[in-house]
């Protein structure tokens, strides 16, 4: 692996090791990466010869902030960062009273095709490395000035659909000599990726499980998430009990309230029903206009959150930030590839 980043610490000890450096450079090469240097001229305990022969063998990519946006509204950050190959991905900065999160992406684009969300308009590129995940998070932390105590696996992309890259990353920003940001600090969203949901319940890392379910019942869910052709939701809250029963955690299912679609009465109850003897909390998300999409905001949220709390459910309604700047996924990048093909389109 020629991405020096993506290395665990074993990994890169023994990269170090095949240089014929002692075994201890691997530890000090690992602790500079994970501060986000940007060269190797900044590992001031390395020797030179050292350093020159990482750059030569390991060049160094850093992602290049090519837009920032400041939300006037609440200080909300939002990043649009080009990586080495020419791609763009997005991350938001947000506070919070408990610490300060990072949602990260997770691929260049997404496949995943669902109706209400911007990120999958253009479709996947290509996956993330762990190392261009890890890159949001260093620096974001760097440009803002303030520690980041919580990520959250939700900007562009399917994290289980990149699972493996995801998995890495994890181990890397948890590791006591990276970021050391604890599991329990971790959120990972995913649209119900059956197979991805139970490895991750074999595992048990203690991570926050987010599941995007936006509609109970088979006919709506498929509608507007073509996932659910291949994951049937009777099979993906199958899943999500393994899950509770495996990790004891508690799974947080997300819910974009759509006008007419999937706010009922009806699909509330099935909710409950489908939930019955798992803890789980209903986040509602006040939907987003997307141009594209003939989607709108339900005018009955607060009708369906009181329907799911008379079944005992915790429901609450997300906070939305960073209105005003394009915050939710896949729009700041969408933006800049219009503008893109415009200029492309008038040479």
């Amino acid at each position: 692996m020629c991405d020096l980043k993506s290395q665990t610490l074993p990994e890169l000890t023994e990269t170090l090791r095949a240089m014929g450096e002692p075994a201890f450079r691997g530890r000090q090469v690992f602790t500079w990466l994970h501060k986000g240097v940007k060269s190797y001229e900044e590992m001031r305990n390395l020797p030179g010869s050292l350093r020159e022969k990482l750059k030569s063998r390991y060049p160094l990519a850093v992602p290049q902030a090519v837009r920032k946006q400041i939300s006037r509204l609440d200080g909300t950050v939002k990043y649009l960062w080009e990586l080495a190959d020419g791609n763009c991905i997005e991350s938001v900065f947000m506070r919070y009273r408990h610490g300060n999160t990072v949602c990260i992406s997770s691929q260049v684009g997404c496949r995943m095709g669902c109706a209400f969300c911007a990120s999958t308009i253009a479709g996947k590129v290509r996956d993330l490395t762990p190392s261009e995940m890890l890159d949001q998070v260093l620096f974001t932390q760097l440009d803002v000035g303030e520690t980041v105590s919580n990520i959250v696996l939700m900007g562009i992309g399917e994290p289980l659909d990149n699972l493996d890259a995801v998995l890495r990353f994890l181990e890397l920003v948890n590791h006591p000599d990276g970021m050391n940001i604890g599991m329990r600090h971790i959120s990972l969203s995913t649209c119900g990726l059956v197979p991805g949901i139970r490895r991750l319940a074999e595992l048990q890392l203690q991570l926050t499980l987010s599941v995007s379910l936006h509609a109970p019942d088979r006919e709506t869910r498929s509608k507007i998430m073509p996932v659910n052709r291949a994951y049937d939701v009777d099979e993906l809250f199958d899943a999500c009990h393994d899950y509770f029963q495996k990790t004891g955690r508690r799974i947080s299912f997300e819910y974009a309230v759509i006008d007419g679609v999937n706010d009922h009465d009806w699909q509330a109850d099935l909710i409950a029903r489908k939930l019955k003897g798992m803890p789980g909390h209903i986040n509602l998300i006040p939907l987003n206009d997307v141009a594209e999409s003939p989607l709108r905001p339900s005018r009955r949220l607060a009708a369906f959150q009181k329907r799911l709390e008379h079944h005992g459910l915790t429901a609450t309604v997300r906070r939305s930030l960073g209105g005003d700047i394009d915050a939710s996924c896949g729009q700041l990048r969408r933006k800049a590839m219009e503008e893109a093909q415009k200029g492309e389109d008038s040479q």
